[in-house]
This record gives C-alpha cells, sequence and structure tokens, in this order.
C-alpha cells in the first residue's frame, strides 16, 4: 500500500517536472543564440574565458525567458482552456497547478538576475531584471496596445542580441543595434502578418488584439523594418571601406549579398503569410539555412583577415 502511494507520488512529480520543461518552451531556447550575436559581430569569440561566459549568458537569458512562459500560463489558465490549442498547454490542462508555475518562474527569473550579478557583471543583471520586468508588463498589460506589442516583442531579441556583448565588455555598433532591432522587428511583423491572414476568417479566436491591425498595415510594417535591417547592415558593412584590408577579398562587404539574399527569402514567407515562429522558419528551410551557412562563412573570413 505504501509502494504503491509513493510510486503514485513519484509518477505525479516526475509529471510535475516534465510539465514544467516543456511550460518552459524549450523549442525557443534557439533564440537565445543571439547572445553570440555581439562577441560573433566584433570579432571577440576567441577565447576558452569568453566562450564559457557566453555559454552562462545563454543558461541565464533562458531560465529568465522560461520563468516568463512559466508566469504567463499561470496567469492565462483560465482563458487557455478555453482555447482550442492552448488548452494543450500543462498548466491549462492541470498537469502543472498554477501555483507551482507561479513559483518555480519567480524563482528561476530571480535566479538568473542574482547569478548575473555574481558571476557576470552589474549591467549583465540590470539587463537581465530589465527583460523580465518588460515581459511581465507585456504579458499584463502591453501584449493588448497596438504597435507596443511588436515593440516589445522586437525589444526582447534586441535585448538577447546585447546581453553577449554587455556580459563581455564590448562596445556595441549603433549599425549592429539597428541592423538586429529592425531584423527582429521584420520577423515579429511577419509572424503577426501570417497570424492575421491565417485568422481572417476566425474572428479573433488565436489572438484578439489582431482584429485591430489590418494586414495592410502589418505588411507595411514588415516591409520597413526589411528596408531599414538591409540598410542598417550594408553601411555596417562599408563602415571600414569596400577594399580587403589583410584578406584576399573584403569578405565583410561581399557578406552584404548572403544577408540580403536571406531577407528576400525570408520575406517568400512573409507574403505568403507563412512565416510562423521565426525558429520555424529558419531550420525548417533549406534554401534559407545554406543562405546562412554562407553568410557565417563570409564573416568568419572577414574576422579571420583570410
Amino acid at each position: 500500500m505504501v509502494q504503491g502511494r509513493q510510486r503514485t507520488g513519484g509518477r505525479r512529480v516526475f509529471a510535475v517536472g516534465l510539465g514544467l520543461v516543456r511550460t518552459a518552451r524549450p523549442r525557443q531556447w534557439v533564440k537565445n543564440v543571439l547572445v553570440l550575436a555581439a562577441p560573433v559581430a566584433a570579432g571577440q569569440l576567441v577565447s576558452w574565458h569568453a566562450a564559457a561566459r557566453l555559454a552562462l549568458v545563454f543558461a541565464l537569458f533562458t531560465a529568465a525567458a522560461s520563468a516568463v512562459y512559466l508566469v504567463n500560463d499561470a496567469r492565462d489558465a483560465a482563458a487557455d482552456r478555453a482555447h482550442p490549442v492552448k488548452r494543450l498547454r500543462p498548466v491549462a490542462a492541470g498537469l502543472v497547478p498554477v501555483p507551482v508555475a507561479y513559483v518555480t518562474g519567480v524563482l528561476l527569473g530571480l535566479g538568473a538576475a542574482v547569478a548575473g550579478a555574481v558571476l557576470c557583471n552589474a549591467m549583465t543583471a540590470a539587463l537581465l531584471i530589465a527583460y523580465l520586468v518588460m515581459q511581465c508588463a507585456y504579458c499584463v498589460r502591453l501584449k493588448h496596445v497596438l504597435v507596443v506589442d511588436l515593440a516589445v516583442v522586437t525589444t526582447g531579441f534586441l535585448m538577447r542580441a546585447m546581453i553577449g556583448g554587455v556580459a563581455l565588455a564590448i562596445p556595441l555598433s549603433r549599425w549592429f543595434l539597428i541592423t538586429t532591432g529592425f531584423g527582429a522587428l521584420f520577423m515579429v511583423a511577419a509572424k503577426r502578418y501570417s497570424e492575421a491572414v491565417q485568422m481572417e476568417d476566425a474572428q479573433g479566436a488565436t489572438r484578439a488584439l489582431l482584429t485591430q491591425y489590418t494586414t495592410g498595415y502589418l505588411r507595411f510594417v514588415w516591409q520597413l523594418a526589411a528596408g531599414v535591417a538591409v540598410l542598417g547592415y550594408c553601411l555596417w558593412a562599408l563602415e571600414s571601406g569596400g577594399v580587403a584590408n589583410a584578406g584576399l577579398l573584403p569578405w565583410r562587404q561581399l557578406s552584404m549579398i548572403a544577408f540580403i539574399l536571406a531577407v528576400l527569402r525570408y520575406a517568400v514567407f512573409a507574403d505568403r503569410g507563412t512565416a510562423g515562429a521565426p525558429e520555424d522558419v529558419v531550420l525548417r528551410d533549406r534554401p534559407l539555412a545554406v543562405i546562412g551557412l554562407v553568410w557565417a562563412a563570409m564573416y568568419g573570413m572577414a574576422v579571420a583577415d583570410l
């Protein structure tokens, strides 16, 4: 009898733990690879110390983002139960008790901020805290405010790209910030546009705020953002001049071709209304992945002066 209860209790704990992991959205963790952006752009990913620090920052930002997902799902549990898809989320389905999700989320968020201050520096902790505060405000209110919702999600991507440079005390180029920020806005607006196209006859069942946007407006936003991102990247690539330095070819300038092709390829999915989660588009489209590898190779040769 006692052993049976212990087995039942063990299975329950395991189920709750698995539910917490699912609620933390493991598929979304790929976004946190953006912490490498600033060090790679500055050509400073060359030491074990830098690699170890960036691995730590990746883990801390993953914990912070997971904390937000846990709190968001706990807060929206009642509403999610009425949704045909979201009702399957562990918290909404009752696999993870709402108080457990809240407590785990708060502990993860606090742990990430404290670890950032102790193991990295004060600016890293400040950026993590700013991210947590902004995302909590988004969950509570800002996701219902036109345009502001786009800005908050975009800023979340930009913070991911900034924190790697902040942790390693790398100065952030203005063109890097412009390119990253508007590149993120391009993908966020493309996702919203795709959602709006797919739910035109759903009367706002997927995301209520989308009923206040028009597809024409969202198309304008992603097109504008794509143009500014390309312009920012080109100005950044040309900042050191249009000729090779020690290298055989001007790889940094030539990388503009791959970057523009990547934007054009992503825009195909945006135009069709099939640009859902950015990580899905990037990982599932082989031509886009090949273009990304070509860009990485060109930029790597620029950093190595080959």
